[in-house]
């Protein structure tokens, strides 16, 4: 999963949670014959950047760069299996070639050789890549529990009535804006867990 869908996927989830729990009493006590415009000015309704705090927080960039190193080992075991399967199918090759087989039966080992070569890859890179996607899915969770969390202690603090993500609407005005203080608050939260380790 590329970063931006799993940004946006945890962050929407996060978001719903976070506010559906946060209605305002004024809002929940209207008259139900109220006119739309009267509810509207009376929500306390903000946005954030669900790109821009996968950029910016540390948690995020950290997990991201875990991932990485975790798909460069997977290829580099890819790639270190491929090379040896094909040198050895070179040997086998080359000494065909040289008539070095005296009988069908070390000609027949040495295929047979190769073909579980390449059945034990097949077995171990799928291992590899599954254990690969468990991790991934792990850290995609701490990630999103991590960003719930600080959501609600910080609109527990705030008040808010909504908090959307800026990719769900055409235009926001920049006034209501927390994404720089949801993105400090994640850091400074984050960063003083790692300090105490």
């Amino acid at each position: 999963m590329n970063k931006l869908a799993l940004s946006l996927a945890v962050i929407a989830g996060i978001v719903a949670s976070a506010c559906s729990g946060n209605q305002s009493a004024s809002t929940g006590n209207a008259p139900a014959a109220a006119p739309a415009e009267a509810t509207a000015t009376t929500l306390n309704i903000r946005y954030i950047d669900a790109d821009s705090i996968t950029l910016h927080y540390n948690l995020a960039k950290d997990l991201n760069e875990l991932q990485i190193r975790a798909f460069s080992k997977l290829e580099n075991a890819r790639q270190s299996r491929a090379t040896e399967i094909q040198r050895f199918g070179q040997q086998i090759e080359q000494k065909m070639r040289s008539n070095g087989y005296l009988t069908e039966d070390s000609y027949n080992a040495d295929v047979a050789k190769f073909n579980k070569m390449q059945q034990d890859a097949q077995n171990q890179l799928a291992n590899m890549e599954r254990n690969t996607q468990q991790e991934m899915a792990a850290q995609q969770q701490q990630l999103m529990d991590s960003i719930e969390s600080f959501i609600n202690s910080y609109n527990a603090v705030k008040g808010y009535d909504a908090i959307l993500l800026r990719s769900a609407g055409v235009y926001f005005n920049p006034a209501l804006d927390i994404t720089q203080e949801v993105i400090d608050g994640l850091n400074a939260r984050y960063n003083k867990v790692e300090e105490s380790k």
